[in-house]
């Protein structure tokens, strides 16, 4: 089933009442949904109030929580870590169980991965894709010539142009990209939880203060995609901002047609099977990812 993207933008009251998700402004009545059929709720205005009924329910559902900052842009992520699978436990224990060698093996085809969709962008943008080409041959296991900053200098620069350069705090094409890899980040984080899988033990971040390591390491290959998104929208528009339309086009990916296993289902779906591919990987303690793909 599809989940519902809510992304409340002005001062509210959001409160549960009957399994509902009611919105208030200004002690009058906005809208209401169903709690199960929330996905990702987007709060990014410092002036609304959230019960903890409400929270609650949301971890009982599984609701990914986003809360923005001040330039309106993803800033933390609220998820459950117990309730997301009847077999938490034993699932936990097999993740953390996970040897360094499978470890790199697995990182080794999420580099991959990465760099066949920033070769797919560019080839949708009609660049010149042969440098990454050639890096993509040479990602060994765990990348430890660190390949992935290679393609990526080389991406960047044949995508958006010699002066660009990746600065999470520029505004403009930096800020949607921001944007679009959080709500990603949030996409992934919920249905890793949803499986059962800790969110914290990743493959290759393991940064002690983050508690989304391994959301950052199986988002890699879905940034491309985000890419895509901004350079299209970017072309067309001069006043390139996080805005609501802006916000809609990146949103939408998330429900987006993609590839499973030869079968067509929206992104959110497909990433539900994806990690049961990958709880089924760590059981059996074997390296092979299979990622959903662009149609």
């Amino acid at each position: 089933m599809i989940k519902r993207i809510v992304d409340i933008s002005e001062a509210s009251y959001i409160h549960l009442k009957d399994r509902q998700l009611i919105i208030d402004r200004e002690k009058e009545f906005v809208g209401s949904i169903p709690i199960e059929d929330l996905g990702i709720l987007i709060l990014q205005h410092p002036a609304i109030v959230m019960t903890q009924a409400l929270i609650i329910a949301c971890q009982e559902n599984n609701v990914a929580v986003v809360f923005c900052d001040e330039r309106h842009l993803p800033y933390s992520c609220l998820l459950p870590l117990c309730e997301g699978h009847s077999l938490h436990s034993k699932i936990l224990k097999v993740q953390t169980s996970i040897t360094p060698p499978i470890k790199n093996r697995l990182w080794q085809q999420v580099v991959k991965f990465k760099i066949r969709n920033q070769i797919d962008t560019l080839e949708l943008a009609n660049k010149n894709t042969s440098a990454l080409e050639r890096l993509l041959t040479k990602v060994k296991s765990g990348d430890p010539e660190n390949i992935e900053a290679q393609a990526a200098r080389n991406y960047w620069r044949i995508l958006f142009g010699e002066g660009f350069r990746r600065d999470i705090d520029a505004p403009g094409v930096n800020s949607l990209l921001n944007y679009g890899y959080a709500v990603m980040r949030a996409m992934i984080a919920r249905s890793i939880v949803s499986s059962g899988l800790h969110p914290a033990f990743g493959l290759h971040h393991s940064n002690q203060y983050n508690g989304l390591c391994l959301a950052d390491d199986l988002m890699e290959p879905f940034r491309p995609w985000v890419d895509w998104l901004v350079y299209s929208f970017a072309q067309q528009n001069n006043n390139v901002v996080v805005n609501h339309s802006t916000k809609q086009i990146l949103l939408g990916l998330l429900v987006e047609k993609v590839l499973w296993e030869k079968q067509s289902m929206p992104l959110m779906v497909a990433c539900h099977y994806f990690m049961a591919n990958l709880k089924v990987t760590f059981e059996a303690r074997s390296s092979k990812l299979v990622y959903p793909k662009r149609q």
